[in-house]
């Protein structure tokens, strides 16, 4: 009997894994992924054609302080789209924007992937002009 129950377990465990590592084209970047200092989990979802990311849990929970916008200075940074409306085209997701709230600022933005992870590059005016983070995917 716990032969079958532990059998049972592994074939939905590997079954909801593969589901994951399965997803193939633009909705492959949905899930959850690491901030690049490991201090925050942000979830890729989508909502209608376009992609977007939002925090939805923090090491530590702050508040939106550098925000230009001094009434969104008080909001929780949980919850709040850091990634906003990225379209998929050839393998990267472009034409959105990053939200980097240590300093307030938000950037343009290209993500694509590198092996699971996601390769997040904001930018002023051209690309070359930026700097790359690594999203790492969550398992």
């Amino acid at each position: 009997m716990k032969i079958i129950k532990l059998l049972l377990f592994a074939f939905a465990f590997l079954s909801a894994t593969n589901q994951v590592y399965a997803q193939t084209g633009p909705d492959k970047i949905l899930g959850l992924y690491w901030s690049p200092k490991k201090d925050a989990k942000i979830e890729i979802y989508k909502k209608g054609d376009r992609y977007f990311g939002k925090s939805v849990w923090a090491a530590t929970p702050k508040k939106d302080l550098e925000n230009p916008d001094k009434l969104l200075r008080q909001r929780d940074l949980l919850g709040v789209n850091l990634l906003t409306n990225f379209t998929y085209n050839d393998g990267e997701y472009s034409g959105g924007e990053v939200y980097d709230p240590a300093n307030g600022k938000t950037y343009s933005c290209n993500i694509s992937f590198a092996g699971q992870n996601l390769k997040v590059r904001g930018y002023v005016g051209i690309s070359l002009f930026g700097r790359t983070e690594i999203f790492e995917r969550i398992k």
